[in-house]
């Protein structure tokens, strides 16, 4: 199908820190959005961490409440059915929102992931899913949520459909989703949370990983992710 094409926009808009009701206070840190277009620049401000477990094993952010998978079920690339908390149950699994027509922080965040997972030995790569789901699912077909991830790494799993399903998840876990803008020139510009989550192997999410966050950030904390290493 015709892509979105991939003309420079005015930068996109900084959006202010915003905290979403009682999800959010749970998370005990000030989350930043990123606006992305089909050009531009990332948007994603300062983060402010109000609890970091000085003990953890791990870089990321150690959450202060954990929240539980949200209950989503969308399409895969193959165009089936995907139960988000079942498939995953028992496995440490990273989750991101974003769309494939942005220019920088999704591929960045997704591609860093990629280079992390592939030092891992295999049998670890296997103990570990990466969830990427779409917040443009009106132009991000499975077919090209697939061939996009490809890019970045063969095992990720992709996700698309309704919206406002994807909407409501990502609220649960106090990560904010606007609907896309189409822009006069045709660009896509859509707004999300542009943090990474990950889950241990009990369901909830024990850590948070910004949008600045180090490709040498992932690499040291996905072992641990794959042995289900106490946050």
């Amino acid at each position: 199908m015709p892509r979105t094409p991939a003309t420079r926009t005015p930068a996109a808009r900084r959006t202010a820190p915003r905290l979403l009701g009682a999800a959010a206070a749970g998370l005990a840190a000030v989350l930043a959005l990123t606006a992305c277009g089909s050009g531009g620049s990332p948007a994603a401000g300062p983060a402010k961490v109000s609890k970091e477990a000085k003990d953890s094993p791990y870089e990321g952010t150690v959450l202060g409440k954990h929240f539980d998978k949200p209950a989503l079920v969308l399409n895969d690339t193959s165009g089936q059915p995907f139960d988000l908390r079942k498939q995953t149950a028992g496995r440490s699994t990273l989750l991101f929102f974003g769309y494939t027509s942005c220019p920088d922080v999704c591929p960045t965040t997704m591609g860093d992931i990629g280079v992390a997972m592939q030092k891992l030995p295999a049998e670890e790569q296997q103990k570990i899913d990466v969830v990427f789901v779409s917040t443009d699912p009106q132009r991000d077909t499975p077919q090209v949520l697939r061939t996009w991830l490809d890019s970045m790494g063969k095992g990720f799993i992709g996700l698309t459909g309704d919206l406002d399903q994807v909407k409501a998840a990502a609220k649960t876990l106090g990560i904010l989703v606007e609907d896309p803008v189409v822009n006069k020139d045709g660009s896509v510009t859509s707004t999300h949370g542009a943090q990474v989550l990950a889950f241990l192997p009990d369901d909830k999410a024990h850590l948070l990983y910004l949008s600045a966050t180090s490709p040498q950030t992932y690499q040291h904390d996905l072992p641990l992710l794959a042995r289900g290493v106490p946050a």
